[in-house]
């Protein structure tokens, strides 16, 4: 049985597209393609699927739509493909959230996977030292959140399968590449192993503490709930993400934030 996403959403993973409900909104998907993050591969000539993973920005229940709007939230949709890029597995190609004009602060996100298993790679910076390293293993219904200013990307964690994932961001948002692709990557590489299982190598641009593995948590330190989709935990309570859209308001969380 797949994930319940709180609204009415089915993903195609054939085409890479998202079906929506008659009470629901949401555009046609964008593509990220193979040759849109070659740059930030550990091996950037290799071949894999030429459509990476599909996204929907702005996606949910028509009659939410003015207030999402008026709170300046908004929900995403990706859905990843299988398979490998040579021996690595599908993944983004890394990016820092840019400042937003609404609230003058790099945002955080917050993730559900709703199909699949993901690692959503994070580090400090994307300077040459990165800072904390973390790679989060989540599973379908686990909920990861990206505290603002802290470069990441995601991988799909499982090469047979396809992978989809719901998030909460800013509306206003924007992404800032320039730090990860001036390092050719985040500061570790994932690569699949025979076995099927991750392993992770360094980035020799960086100079990177030890990558800290570990599975996705709970955050009752924002509210959130398990098994609850986090679309319905808005639908109940609209300010419960309102941490997305004006970071500084929970400022004492982001010090020394752990995923």
């Amino acid at each position: 049985m797949k994930f319940n996403a709180g609204f009415d959403i089915e993903t195609d993973t054939e085409k890479l597209i998202f079906h929506y409900g008659p009470e629901c909104f949401g555009p046609e998907v964008e593509q990220r393609r193979l040759d849109d993050i070659r740059q930030s591969l550990k091996n950037p000539s290799a071949d894999g699927p030429s459509v990476l993973y599909a996204i929907a920005m702005d996606v949910g229940k028509k009659k939410h739509l003015a207030d999402l709007k008026k709170r300046n939230l908004l929900y995403g949709a990706v859905i990843y493909s299988k398979g490998r890029i040579g021996n690595e597995p599908v993944r983004s190609q890394g990016h820092i959230h840019a400042i937003s004009n609404s609230c003058n602060s790099s945002t955080p996100e917050v993730y559900e996977i709703w199909e699949g298993e993901a690692v959503i790679y994070m580090q400090e910076t994307a300077e040459d030292n990165p800072g904390r390293c973390f790679a989060v293993h989540a599973k379908t219904g686990d909920v990861v959140i990206v505290p603002p200013s802290w470069a990441h990307c995601t991988v799909n964690a499982n090469t047979n399968k396809n992978m989809a994932f719901g998030a909460w961001c800013v509306r206003d948002y924007g992404f800032d590449y320039k730090g990860v692709r001036e390092h050719g990557g985040v500061a570790y590489f994932p690569t699949v192993q025979d076995n099927g299982h991750l392993a992770w190598s360094t980035n020799p641009s960086y100079q990177a503490p030890e990558l800290i593995v570990k599975a996705a948590r709970t955050y009752p330190e924002f509210g959130i709930e398990r098994d609850i989709p986090i679309y319905t935990q808005y639908e109940n309570n609209p300010n419960l993400f309102a941490f997305v859209t004006d970071p500084e308001s929970v400022k004492d969380i982001w010090i020394n934030f752990e995923p």
